[in-house]
């Protein structure tokens, strides 16, 4: 069996953004941040086991064995889940529905996401971030009737001074204000997608300057909250499920996540609803936590060293309100499960 030696542990606080961004106080009787240590395990696991298929090629084996990890650990977490955000996509495993947990602990929606950043075989990265969002039972929204969401994800500092309703020009300067810089140092993550090619055009002709953000937004999304971020603000449009639990991470920062919907089957014109962080994630008592598998804005990926293997993640709570950076390094197991086939099902 591998040991686990937890290393530095930074904590900070956020203030709670005011408004309609502020997340609504209720029934304190949800997750509370003892949970969060236990959630960790689960997301190093999974980033791990991703992380061996990096640079193979094969294209869905680490997001398989990610979501395969995931669950073996996470049915031992106390706690009686519900995953409402899941990756029916890659497997059944985990999909919208699944009770998770050992039946005992607080009653909780639970969210999680293995594929973000996923990125052809040619570039080769299964994904950059292996995450679990958990709330109270009933927070957290429901993505699997939307297609993608258009979003705009700032720091506290930007929380009530941005609208995506706005012409992206208008919030680039409502941002550069609220930081007190010119528009020209005001950096922009965007996603790294054909259909944003109007969008990077319209940023730089603003002034601003692109970041583009290469798997997926996820990473970028949280990293804008984060006093040491180079990105100040993410626009643009990408997957809904993302979308919510960027919104789970941001309510712990106090940070602020504005959601353009669009429905399945909805066309490229359609305007959708807009909701706002609290919409996304209702629940007071909230907790979010990631582990990087490649490097992104946010974590550096999985490490592999001579005999051991280091992992880097961030542990998210609402109340209290905390950030925990933990760097984890464990014993290399050697190559057996590297070389072990993720099992595909069978449809």
């Amino acid at each position: 069996m591998s040991t686990q030696e937890w290393g530095t542990t930074v904590v900070s606080g956020h203030r709670r953004a005011e408004g309609r961004e502020a997340v609504a106080a209720v029934d304190p009787g949800g997750p509370d941040h003892t949970l969060a240590l236990e959630l960790v395990r689960v997301t190093e696991a999974a980033a791990i086991a991703a992380g061996r298929w990096a640079g193979r090629g094969e294209r869905g084996s680490g997001r398989l064995a990610a979501t395969g990890a995931m669950r073996e650990l996470i049915m031992s977490v106390p706690m009686r889940g519900v995953v409402v955000v899941g990756e029916q996509e890659a497997t059944p495993a985990l999909a919208k529905g699944e009770g998770v947990g050992y039946g005992d602990g607080p009653a909780c929606d639970v969210g999680i996401g293995v594929g973000d950043a996923a990125l052809s075989s040619a570039r080769d990265v299964p994904h950059s971030l292996a995450a679990i969002a958990v709330a109270e039972r009933g927070a957290l929204f429901d993505p699997s009737a939307v297609r993608s969401m258009q979003k705009l994800a700032v720091g506290p500092d930007c929380a009530g001074v941005v609208d995506i309703r706005l012409p992206v020009v208008e919030n680039l300067r409502a941002v550069a204000t609220a930081k007190d810089v010119p528009v020209t140092d005001v950096v922009v993550g965007v996603l790294n997608r054909p259909w944003h090619a109007d969008l990077v055009h319209e940023i730089r002709r603003a002034g601003a300057r692109v970041h583009p953000l290469e798997g997926g937004d996820l990473a970028g999304a949280v990293a804008v909250a984060r006093p040491e971020s180079r990105v100040d603000v993410v626009v643009g449009t990408g997957g809904a499920a993302e979308g919510v639990l960027a919104a789970a991470a941001l309510s712990c920062l106090g940070g602020s996540l504005q959601v353009r919907l669009r429905p399945e089957g909805a066309g490229r014109g359609d305007r959708g609803e807009v909701l706002h962080t609290g919409d996304l994630v209702r629940g007071g008592s909230v907790l979010f936590c990631a582990t990087g598998v490649t490097g992104s804005e946010l974590l550096t990926g999985v490490e592999h060293r001579p005999g051991r293997i280091a992992t880097q993640s961030i542990v998210l709570c609402s109340r209290p309100r905390s950030v925990r950076m933990v760097r984890s390094e464990r014993a290399d197991t050697g190559w057996r499960e590297q070389r072990a086939e993720p099992t595909r099902a069978s449809s």
